[in-house]
């Protein structure tokens, strides 16, 4: 992981290295990882400071995942992709095309999660092609490669539309649970029941 992070902080490949201040490849566990959490793309915060998560959005995530048993230390939490659109944009298809075939789909191979949770409609739309949050939000599924996967909402949603936070929490706390049915499946579940 420590090769590919290089990569990512010295990445050219795509318009968004032009914008950046750092690239923000992820944190977290990198042995035995069991769940991976994806968000979108760093924010102002995110790009300053190279780690994702760590600004208004990230401390809410923080807090949720406690009360859910968990902590970030316990995860590996990245985004789609990993240098911050201007201006908070939406990523664009090619950006997210690069940096997924580049970085986000390598990083996934190296840490081999049990369980991906989609943070937001970005990720939820390249991990299935679907992009309605509100009909697939809570409910286990695969991702294009195989994955469980689990998507919620962003928590920065939550600032918008706070009681969107109840179900990102929900959908958190839901984690532990599922985790404990993999296991015992070796990952072959029956996706129902979430």
């Amino acid at each position: 992981m420590e090769k590919l992070d290089s990569m990512i902080y010295s990445c050219k490949l795509c318009k968004l290295a032009n914008g950046r201040t750092n690239a923000v490849p992820g944190t977290g566990l990198l042995e035995n990882v069991e769940v991976v959490l994806v968000g979108e793309a760093p924010g102002r915060n995110e790009d300053l400071e190279g780690k994702p998560f760590v600004g208004s959005g990230g401390k809410l995530l923080d807090e949720l995942l406690s009360k859910a048993g968990m902590s970030r230390d316990g995860v590996y939490i990245t985004n789609v992709v990993k240098c911050r659109p201007p201006n908070n944009r939406k990523p664009e298809a090619d950006e997210i095309e690069t940096c997924t075939k580049n970085y986000l789909e390598k990083q996934l191979d190296i840490l081999k999660p049990l369980l991906v949770c989609t943070l937001g409609a970005t990720a939820l739309e390249y991990f299935t092609g679907r992009s309605r949050m509100g009909e697939a939000r809570g409910r286990l599924t695969r991702t294009k490669h195989g994955i469980a996967l689990l998507p919620t909402y962003h928590p920065a949603a939550i600032f918008r539309n706070p009681a969107y936070r109840e179900l990102l929490q929900s959908d958190l706390k839901k984690i532990p649970e599922i985790l404990a049915t993999l296991r015992k499946k070796d990952n072959q579940t029956v996706l129902t029941g979430f």
